[in-house]
């Protein structure tokens, strides 16, 4: 089944489709994959709000578009992707701690897959944060993307830790 297609029944059934994932077999190039799509679909979200911060701010010391955007780069495509291993590896060994049974990998499938699940309500509060600004509106989209995020890697990784451990 298309990745897309994935995607759309995680918000119905993400046990059901992280159990799928799983049993396609543990392949790291998988897992690197989502985790780099999905924080590089989190950085075309922030293109939005850094370009409308450049426009507004118009002062000297203001800090020029393209330096925006490399920095954005920079954290999104280098710093995060190290912080999300770290991250998806805490989540295992508190799971292990509460009795979970996966595997490293099976915590970094579940933590990468809900990035990428959750890009694309990531990317609409890009488009809120640009194009509205700050405000309630801002505020309600960015609850609704924590709040799906929470709710995938939860499931997800649920499932991940009762998996048996290969």
């Amino acid at each position: 089944m298309a990745v897309t297609q994935d995607i759309l029944r995680s918000y119905r059934h993400p046990r059901k489709v992280m159990r799928q994932l799983l049993q396609k077999g543990q392949r790291e190039d998988r897992v690197l994959v989502f985790l780099m799509v999905a924080c590089f679909l989190i950085f075309v979200s922030t293109l939005p709000k850094l370009a409308r911060d450049a426009h507004l701010d118009q002062s000297a010391t203001s800090v020029p578009l393209d330096a925006r955007i490399g920095g954005a780069l920079l954290g999104w495509m280098c710093i995060a992707p190290l912080f999300f291993y770290v991250m998806s590896g805490v989540s295992h060994f508190l799971a292990r701690l509460l009795g979970g049974k996966g595997s490293w990998y099976s915590a970094r499938l579940a933590l990468f897959w809900s990035l990428l699940v959750v890009a694309p309500v990531w990317l609409f509060y890009g488009l809120v944060a640009g194009f509205v600004g700050a405000g309630a509106a801002q505020n309600a989209v960015g609850l609704i993307v924590a709040l799906c995020f929470a709710y995938l890697w939860g499931a997800s990784l649920r499932e991940a830790e009762t998996a048996p451990e290969s």
